[in-house]
């Protein structure tokens, strides 16, 4: 008969911070919980480090030498491997921006220094559990991370253009230059434009505006968003220059666009309703 009592292995959960003493006391918390930690002094050392421990959870600090906790975490993101496991982050940053930032770039939570070991106990527990859940229901539903997003540990560019990408398409609205989004993903700029021409075949900047011309056809076909509306979504500094940058794009002013699609919408439409007339006669007879 099999062993029903079997334990769970202890959850191990990996530590990335520069300032250990500020977090001695959680971790003989977390110690005294029956937690397995690794701690990692830095970024870039945490990043390798959960790729080769796949841990069950990762604390992470935002200001921390080499690479800050925030590229580390959308390097984690942007990789298969570790793409799933919940990141906490643990800062003494208490800005809102931070705090969005760490959230849209893929952390579960945000945890402001000082705190309470039990509330971020608490927390850990909370994340583990829907991390587990989730792994459960896996084959029913999918992950939150698409697999087209992610991609393996063995191809280093691959990894720093995918997490630019997430940062690109999550931050149209912002005039972010290519040497800052370099820094913001942990390398710089010569060695992020190199990956994106191997493997996208274009500069970081002309894939920026490839993809605000992109959200712009898309909100010109689905929106009543105005033109002044929509420069300002994707961060142009006036209707003008927008406008501009379409034209040269697509050989029509943005009102011209929307009418046009418009247009082809309703021929569509129609299209359809006669098809299926058609249908319903052939049908009758």
């Amino acid at each position: 008969m099999p062993n029903t009592n079997t334990k769970r292995p202890a959850p191990r959960i990996l530590i990335v911070d520069d300032t250990p003493p500020e977090v001695r006391l959680l971790i003989e918390r977390l110690r005294g919980t029956g937690y397995e930690l690794s701690v990692a002094l830095d970024g870039e050392q945490g990043y390798h480090r959960a790729i080769a421990i796949q841990p069950d959870l990762i604390l992470l600090d935002v200001d921390m030498p080499k690479m800050d906790g925030l590229a580390t975490c959308r390097l984690l993101k942007a990789t298969e491997s570790t793409a799933s496991i919940p990141i906490i982050f643990l800062s003494a940053g208490n800005h809102i921006d931070q705090r969005l930032t760490a959230l849209l770039g893929g952390a579960c939570d945000y945890v402001v220094k000082p705190y309470d070991a039990e509330e971020v106990l608490a927390r850990i527990n909370i994340h583990l559990s829907l991390a587990r859940q989730a792994k459960k229901n896996q084959s029913s539903v999918e992950d939150d991370v698409d697999p087209a997003d992610a991609v393996g540990d063995g191809d280093e560019d691959k990894i720093l253009v995918n997490a630019a990408l997430n940062y690109i398409s999550n931050n149209l609205r912002t005039a972010v230059s290519p040497e800052k989004i370099a820094r913001l993903i942990g390398t710089h700029e010569k060695k992020l434009t190199q990956a994106f021409r191997r493997l996208q075949g274009v500069t970081v900047a002309e894939h920026i505006r490839l993809e605000k011309m992109r959200a712009a056809q898309r909100m010109l076909e689905q929106t009543a968003l105005s033109v002044v509306t929509i420069s300002e979504e994707l961060g142009f500094s006036s209707a003008a220059n927008f406008s501009s940058a379409f034209n040269r794009h697509s050989g029509m002013t943005p009102s011209l666009y929307r009418i046009q699609a418009k247009e082809a919408h309703k021929g569509l439409s129609a299209a359809a309703q006669i098809a299926e007339l058609s249908n319903k006669t052939t049908q009758t007879t």
